[in-house]
């Protein structure tokens, strides 16, 4: 059981990750687009600046559990690579249990809780383009919940190192 939720997190993240990786295209477009306007035609656009933030937010975002299926994120292995690795991996479940879990829980909660009351409002940025922002909020949501997901498969994958020492 174990196993096929981390191979379905795991492959699923992988695969939204590739594909948000593709969210640099229209961020390119957009960008480009903004500094030939501005620049070439000191016609600068309201909405330019706005949606490259968007953009980005959620190549960001998006981005966060695919980065941690690939062990990517930045660590401090002061500790970690000075010891041995059944004892970096008991170090790894402990710190996951103790730190991660809680707070991703709290982080995806609180981020869901904020997501369905924009979207119940169907809410506008308050700027003169005034976009909806309810559907980045929900993206922000679900990438939560990811990076939650991603957490607990490595969990489990730690666990399964310790039982099955390869």
């Amino acid at each position: 059981m174990a196993n096929a939720f981390r191979s379905f997190v795991d492959g699923f993240v992988d695969r939204q990750g590739r594909l948000c990786a593709l969210l640099i295209l229209p961020l390119s477009a957009v960008v480009i687009y903004e500094v030939i306007m501005r620049y070439l035609f000191n016609a600068p656009t309201i909405w330019g600046f706005e949606m490259t933030t968007f953009l980005y937010g959620l190549h960001y975002m998006l981005g966060l559990a695919y980065t941690e299926l690939h062990g990517g994120h930045v660590k401090v292995d002061i500790l970690t690579a000075r010891i041995k690795k059944k004892t970096a991996t008991v170090f790894a479940i402990v710190t996951n249990v103790a730190i991660f879990l809680p707070v991703m829980s709290l982080l995806t909660y609180w981020t869901w809780a904020f997501a369905i009351k924009s979207t119940q409002m169907l809410e506008k940025n308050a700027t003169s383009w005034a976009p909806p922002i309810w559907p980045i909020k929900l993206l922000m949501a679900f990438s939560f919940t990811l990076l939650l997901l991603q957490g607990l498969s490595r969990l489990l994958r730690n666990i399964s190192s310790l039982k099955n020492p390869s």
